[in-house]
């Protein structure tokens, strides 16, 4: 396993849709193995395979404190939506950043999971909530987007700043 690079906000790969798995073979389940590991190195309880730049339709998520109940959602697609839930949202790929963002409460949601076999499921609370941030990626859309211009241009400056101050400085030219 590996752990893998994590995209940040404002990256223009981050806005890519990912692409259907057209099947769940070694390659999308080593896909799944990494993106786990890098989730839980980051520390994150989602991540989509756009996030590390795999254009495909895949999400890892784990909610549980003890980090034991991983779930594999690949070709993810909501089927239906119930109620409005507020929450604070964050995102491995905006660091640091945490805003209210509404979404449904309830969900019912059909994917494969590492397997290759499908399932059905309903969702709730916050298991809800992380699994429509994770599909929001793999179309190109991040929580960020659920906020106003102001905001999200405050955030995309400020991550910028810090990111700029994280470079190491240059190294004069030898002649």
């Amino acid at each position: 396993m590996a752990i893998l690079d994590i995209l940040h906000f404002p990256d223009p790969r981050l806005r890519n849709k990912a692409k259907p798995v057209s099947e769940v073979n070694e390659r999308v389940r080593k896909l799944v193995d990494d993106m786990f590991e890098t989730m839980y190195q980051a520390p994150g309880i989602g991540l989509a395979a756009i996030q590390v730049n795999a254009p495909l339709r895949v999400v890892t998520i784990d909610i549980s404190e003890e980090r034991n109940q991983p779930l594999t959602l690949i070709n993810p697609e909501i089927l239906e939506r119930e109620g409005v839930e507020e929450m604070d949202e964050g995102c491995l790929s905006v660091p640091g950043i945490y805003e209210k963002v509404k979404r449904a409460d309830r969900i019912r949601f059909r994917a494969l999971g590492r397997d290759g076999n499908a399932y059905e499921r309903d969702a709730d609370g916050l298991l809800a909530v992380c699994i429509q941030h994770e599909i929001d990626h793999l179309d190109g859309k991040l929580f960020v987007d659920y906020l106003s211009n102001l905001k999200r241009q405050r955030i995309r400056k400020k991550l910028e700043k810090e990111a700029r101050q994280a470079m190491p400085e240059p190294v004069g030219t030898v002649i």
